[in-house]
């Protein structure tokens, strides 16, 4: 098993999260927030889960899911923002398994789109669900064509 994908998946989503409830914002992305407290090394370097973490960050911004300034050091990207391809990639409409047709159809709207879902996958710990929710973040429709294809 490939313990940094899960963990990239889970970063990823985090980090589009909070960039999502912050949009049209432009704010400050800390590694801290997404993982937590993590102790440097003996030679004071960032421990290896803190620079996967910046890693996948700085992975989104090179893709074009988000927009940043500038690294405040090893900690944090300045200035994030979701771009216009990360914000319709988490905005858009994905199948509900069993929707409640009690439900308003904004509240349906609303619990259709990525980035509801990938907000309660992750706050009920489902990695799995957030792995494969993610991997929705990454295809450009749902046909299954990929951003290589993207002419966003």
């Amino acid at each position: 098993m490939d313990l940094q994908i899960d963990e990239f998946y889970k970063d990823a989503a985090a980090a589009m999260l909070l960039l999502y409830q912050a949009f049209p914002r432009k704010v400050a992305l800390y590694v801290e927030d997404l993982i937590g407290r993590e102790e440097p090394d003996d030679f004071g370097l960032p421990s290896q889960r803190h620079q996967n973490c910046l890693g996948a960050l700085l992975w989104l911004a090179e893709e074009g899911y988000l927009r940043f300034d500038s690294c405040i050091q090893f900690d944090a990207l300045d200035q994030a923002v979701l771009s216009e391809k990360g914000f319709l990639r988490l905005t858009r409409a994905l199948p509900l398994n069993n929707p409640d047709r009690q439900l308003t159809p904004s509240i349906l709207r609303v619990q259709a789109t990525l980035a509801y879902q990938l907000r309660e996958a992750l706050g009920s710990h489902q990695s799995e669900r957030v792995a494969l929710l993610t991997q929705h973040l990454f295809v450009s429709g749902l046909t299954g064509q990929s951003d290589a294809n993207d002419t966003v």
